[in-house]
């Protein structure tokens, strides 16, 4: 299985700008979802762990992608504790995100140097990450704060660097606003992967439908 840096990671999202984001508890479908992202040219994926048994589901899609997608960056999401962050680097997750700023999280991912992003909603809570060794913050619920707090947030902190999770769509009016505000990379759940895809197996839409969000973020972002 191949390992990725904390700065491999970071440099991913920020180089694709986009990290899809999703939850099944059928490890099959699962499969079929990572596989229709990677396709598409995604990169990275945060499969959130929101159901029962979902550290089962990941374990099989962690060998999944070793064999299939190794070149996709499997994190985990929706952590809000540092035994479950660890329990979930052990079975290969490459990076882990929250919905929230723990002490505890942030001392066990940097001690095996794993790229960690936490959920923030503040410039103080954003300074108190980095200190800890964030290198990408998580803005959320991303639909709250909207574009401007970033460009806000950056003003004072030029190097910060922001990952909007939450009121993101696929359209290029939302990609260029938040990434126009100065996002690094935004990431998309069910607006990108939504229920239909999963529910009538159009995995094909899918993978045209993340090419599509890679090339409008690439035509907009700043460089």
């Amino acid at each position: 299985m191949k390992t990725f840096s904390r700065i491999e990671v970071a440099l991913t999202m920020e180089k694709t700008g986009l990290v899809p984001l999703f939850y099944h508890p059928d490890a099959e479908v699962a499969k079929k979802v990572i596989k229709a992202c990677y396709d598409g040219g995604a990169r990275l994926l945060e499969f959130t762990h929101r159901g029962l048994f979902a550290q089962e589901v990941f374990a099989e899609l962690s060998k999944y992608c070793s064999k299939e997608c190794p070149e996709m960056i499997l994190g985990v999401g929706s952590i809000t504790d540092a035994g479950t962050a660890s329990y979930y680097l052990n079975i290969g997750a490459q990076f882990i995100v929250t919905p929230l700023f723990r002490e505890d999280i942030a001392i066990v991912c940097n001690r095996k140097k794993v790229l960690w992003s936490p959920g923030c909603g503040s410039l103080t809570e954003i300074a108190k990450a980095e200190e800890w060794g964030c290198e990408i913050v998580k803005l959320f619920p991303g639909e709250v704060y909207g574009p401007n707090f970033i460009k806000a947030a950056k003003a004072p902190q030029p190097w910060t660097k922001i990952m909007p999770t939450g009121g993101v769509d696929t359209t290029e009016e939302s990609l260029k606003s938040w990434f126009d505000a100065g996002a690094t990379c935004v990431g998309i759940g069910s607006k990108l992967i939504s229920n239909d895809i999963i529910a009538n197996s159009k995995y094909e839409e899918l993978t045209q439908k993340v090419k599509q969000v890679i090339d409008i973020i690439q035509k907009n972002k700043i460089v």
